[in-house]
């Protein structure tokens, strides 16, 4: 026989044949609230590219930030001259006796022709020195496309006119010419063009001009969203409630800006890192002995080492190429798990 349900509480329970039963579950018993943050890392989750992608980046960064430890447990370092060290592994043009650049259990990738450094340490102080260089000039680029792109988009009016000026008269520079144009002028700046130029002089430079013509269209893009903003009315109501530009533009701006923040800094990296290379590969980069990406390319692409190891190119450039590719999925990946309506 059953008896009445008994709803106190909210809850229900059903009493069968005398005996009281379990409690039935409210229809919202098991719901939790989740944050947009956790959301987005749940949908990031699920993407096994985006997931894959980024153990590849963070693989990347962790060989840079351990090069020196990688070079001590290896027992070498990316600037000994082998070539003077031990003679007796190369001719008399400086190139490796054994094939392939003398790839083996001593050298792993082998030696480079000429010099006769180690290529697997250059390799990893490369990535080290070239991710170093793109991260700098990405945190310049955000926070200043930050800056003058919120800025503009809230404040509007005169603010609003003259950064767009800014931003249309360096848009129409040819980036490029510029950055290969400019490098010896910025570096004369620092030191004597009589005197032997510093390496952190040149790293300095690198990250001036990239910098000078690299935060624009993050600052365009972030002045149209705060546009977008601004008209909202929870904006409203912080300007009604007496809130101060400054508090509108930190407390309620700048949170909902990172969506585009984030993913447009996920592709600007690696751009920064091809542009630095680049520019290394041109010769108005980083330069001997510093091991640099493009300055391994540059070597590369000399006449002693395409005729006598082909296999030199095959190391930066394939690890370049995983490096871009993985870090442009990843930013696809950030895209799709902050907005799980675009589609690819």
């Amino acid at each position: 026989m059953t008896s009445p349900i008994d709803t106190e509480g909210g809850g229900a329970s059903a009493a069968v044949d005398g005996e009281p039963g379990p409690p039935a579950k409210s229809g919202t018993a098991g719901l939790e609230g989740r944050s947009p943050g956790r959301l987005m890392w749940m949908r990031f989750r699920r993407d096994r590219t985006g997931v894959v992608s980024a153990f590849v980046v963070g693989f990347f960064f962790l060989v840079g930030l351990l090069a020196p430890l990688i070079a001590k447990v290896y027992g070498k370092d990316p600037y000994t001259v082998y070539a003077d060290e031990r003679p007796e592994l190369f001719d008399s043009a400086g190139v490796p006796i054994r094939p392939n650049g003398g790839i083996g259990g001593e050298f792993w990738f082998g030696l480079e022709p000429g010099n006769g450094y180690d290529v697997l340490t250059k390799l990893v102080y490369g990535i080290r020195t070239s991710l170093m260089i793109s991260f700098a000039v990405t945190a310049a680029v955000v926070l200043t496309g930050i800056l003058l792109g919120v800025a503009a988009g809230y404040l509007g009016g005169r603010t609003d006119f003259l950064i767009g000026r800014v931003i249309d008269f360096l848009l129409a520079f040819p980036a490029q010419l510029f950055f290969i144009a400019s490098m010896p002028v910025v570096v004369s700046l620092f030191v004597s063009p009589r005197d032997e130029t510093p390496t952190y002089v040149r790293v300095v430079a690198l990250i001036l001009v990239q910098w000078f013509l690299g935060w624009m269209s993050l600052a365009r893009i972030l002045r149209g969203t705060s546009l977008a903003l601004r008209e909202r009315e929870f904006i409203e109501a912080a300007r009604v409630s007496g809130a101060s530009s400054w508090r509108i533009i930190r407390k309620e701006i700048l949170p909902n800006v990172v969506t585009p923040l984030l993913v447009q800094s996920t592709y600007l990296l690696p751009s920064f890192v091809t542009a630095e290379a680049g520019l290394s590969y041109l010769g108005v980069g980083i330069v001997e002995p510093t091991p640099d990406w493009g300055q391994m390319f540059s070597k590369a692409s000399t006449e002693l080492v395409m005729q006598n190891d082909i296999t030199y190119m095959f190391f930066p450039g394939v690890s370049m190429i995983v490096f871009i590719v993985a870090f442009n999925l990843l930013g696809d990946s950030v895209r799709d798990a902050f907005d799980p309506k675009t589609a690819r």
